[in-house]
């Protein structure tokens, strides 16, 4: 992969749409979590020279520090960069008990409803800032086994690395100067207060999964297509019902 290349033509995916004259967008609203995903949107985005918000969301999580070192990474380079830090464990306290009160204990649940409310914070942002929430998932996960939370981290408004495979944001990462301790952490969802990584909940690697992706003749395969199986419903368009005949 020409790595130049490919972010020359991100950044200028972003600005297209970004100064379309359909639209009236002032800023990108990015939330950073300190894996690799984020950290490379949220670089493409300031490279683009238009206001780009950057939100570190701590959320019942032990170590917020590797977000907290790319947002400053960010500011320290891009002057068209905000950043911002919201705790929102306390909140999500509160949607907990209530839960647990009214009898709707589930602790998937729980876990996808942290994704739900930093969307919720994002899009708030988005409002205040006259923006769009952009996405950070990887093909990977958006379009192979659909590891994100529906109307969560998967509801935004445009995905400009949902094309590039994990290995590939690594390879991009690198090439613009992203931290070594965000390179070399272990890539985790954030939303399990035990910390547990994306490999834990999926039975394979990021490495394992892309091979099965490309190759069905892999021995991963059959373990990717049951994880895809289970999740190909946050995957497809939701189903609208037609009604041909109203008379």
């Amino acid at each position: 992969m020409n790595n130049k290349k490919v972010i020359l033509y991100i950044i200028d995916w972003i600005k297209d749409y970004v100064n379309s004259p359909d639209y009236n967008i002032k800023s990108l609203i990015v939330g950073v979590s300190g894996g690799i995903d984020s950290a490379l949107t949220s670089t493409l985005c300031a490279m683009t020279g238009i206001n780009t918000i950057v939100i570190n969301i701590p959320l019942k999580t032990k170590d917020s520090s590797l977000s907290s070192m790319h947002c400053n990474f960010l500011l320290s380079k891009y002057s068209n960069v905000q950043s911002y830090e919201v705790d929102l464990s306390s909140t999500f306290d509160k949607f907990y008990d209530t839960c647990i009160t009214s009898g709707f204990e589930n602790d998937l649940g729980f876990a996808n409803s942290k994704s739900r409310l930093r969307m919720m914070l994002l899009y708030q942002a988005a409002s205040k800032f006259k923006g769009i929430v952009i996405g950070t998932g990887n093909k990977v996960e958006d379009f192979g086994v659909g590891f994100f939370t529906k109307y969560g981290d998967g509801g935004v408004d445009l995905s400009p690395i949902a094309d590039l495979t994990k290995s590939e944001v690594r390879s991009l990462s690198k090439e613009l100067g992203v931290s070594d301790e965000i390179l070399n952490s272990s890539p985790t969802d954030g939303l399990w207060e035990d910390d547990r990584t994306d490999e834990q909940q999926l039975g394979l690697t990021y490495e394992e999964l892309e091979d099965a992706m490309s190759n069905e003749d892999s021995i991963h395969r059959e373990k990717y297509m049951s994880i895809r199986k289970k999740n190909i419903h946050k995957m497809k368009v939701i189903p609208v019902c037609i009604i041909k005949d109203k008379n």
